[in-house]
């Protein structure tokens, strides 16, 4: 990982946009990390995509209370939590269902 000062940022900007297509960018400023330069590809396996989508009215609420719920279940021994990686397995599986369904409509 590339790590640069906010003047050399500022003055290689174009640099770092190539750069950043390659491995992430630390910008720092007083020698203190103040940001990050990653790619659309790297910032597509986080979350930083649900912060820029639009959210219907009361997702907020709704999402809260979905993760209190099913934290109290785990809690109370009604459920159990799921490795990440059957559980990214199973949500893949239902979005591409979902895919199948509205294309053969």
């Amino acid at each position: 990982m590339k790590t640069v000062s906010a003047r050399e940022a500022k003055t290689r900007f174009g640099e770092l946009l190539d750069t950043m297509q390659r491995e992430p960018v630390v910008v720092t400023k007083n020698n203190r990390p103040v940001g990050i330069m990653i790619s659309i590809k790297d910032a597509s396996d986080t979350l930083i995509p649900e912060l820029f989508m639009e959210k219907e009215d009361g997702y907020d609420e709704w999402f809260t209370a979905k993760v209190n719920n099913s934290l109290d279940a785990v809690k109370a021994g009604i459920t159990t939590l799921t490795e990440h990686d059957l559980a990214m397995e199973r949500v893949w599986s239902r979005v591409q269902a979902r895919g199948k369904k509205s294309t053969s409509v």
